[in-house]
């Protein structure tokens, strides 16, 4: 009775930056685009927050360190576009899985650190979207003020932060089933929204929340992308906040998946 020989594998090598490559990213990212729901969603909701909060109080002349009212809006609101398109992209393994591709992920040779690494990158291109389309409205509707360098920085401090959120979809979507993930994404979403700051400034609430807000995953990134605007530096616990939540979301995002990929 002849027996199948089983092949040596001693030698084999774990692929470079732990299977990170320009294939499986460019998959990633036509996967990501292809929710043409969510690309929509995060396209049109800031742009009409903006049009609602930034253009119809009356405020244009309100100073906002280097800018006024309405440019201070626009970057709370290109933030909560980017977070919410970065989140909805991560939490999207929530279907990835029960359609097993986190199983099929288990035979190939990728790592936990390069399947996140390309999950980010994809989320950002997403996140372009909301970022690029309020600088337009921004500038076409002239209520919005800052210096024309601002206009540069501003979106691009944006959209280099929002990765953070990318992760944190990402663990998300491995904790909850894929009926509920979207429900109770979008609710943690403007619940982090308001606690760090985005839709309603720190100062106007009371003290005991503002104490809460500051270990909030939004209050540093939201402190941290209005700096420029405000012109009034940074402080170093925003960037430790940021540090912070994202090596926890990385963490746990990394725990789950390498849970889920043992199933097999």
């Amino acid at each position: 009775m002849s027996t199948t020989p089983v092949p040596d594998l001693s030698g084999r090598r774990a692929p470079p930056l732990g299977g990170f490559n320009a294939t499986a990213l460019r998959l990633e990212v036509r996967r990501t685009l292809r929710n043409r729901r969510t690309v929509i969603i995060t396209m049109i909701a800031p742009v009409f927050l903006f049009l609602i909060l930034g253009l119809n109080t009356g405020d244009e002349h309100v100073v906002y360190g280097h800018g006024n009212y309405a440019a201070f809006v626009m970057v709370s609101l290109m933030l909560y576009g980017a977070v919410f398109a970065t989140s909805n992209a991560g939490a999207a393994v929530s279907v990835e899985r029960t359609q097993g591709w986190s199983r099929q992920l288990r035979l190939t040779p990728l790592s936990s650190g390069a399947y996140i690494g390309m999950k980010v990158v994809s989320a950002l291109v997403l996140a372009l979207g909301p970022v690029v389309i309020l600088t337009v409205v921004g500038l076409a509707t002239h209520r919005a003020s800052m210096p024309g360098y601002l206009w540069i920085v501003s979106p691009l401090c944006v959209w280099v932060a929002s990765p953070l959120f990318a992760v944190f979809g990402l663990f998300v979507g491995y904790l909850l089933p894929p009926e509920n993930v979207i429900q109770l994404l979008g609710l943690i979403l403007t619940l982090l929204a308001f606690a760090g700051g985005l839709f309603v400034p720190l100062s106007l609430l009371p003290g005991g929340v503002q104490a809460v807000a500051k270990w909030t995953p939004e209050f540093g990134l939201n402190q941290l992308v209005h700096a420029p605007l405000l012109g009034q530096g940074v402080d170093w616990t925003w960037i430790v906040n940021v540090i912070a939540w994202l090596a926890i979301f990385a963490g746990g995002a990394m725990w789950r998946f390498g849970k889920d990929t043992a199933r097999v």
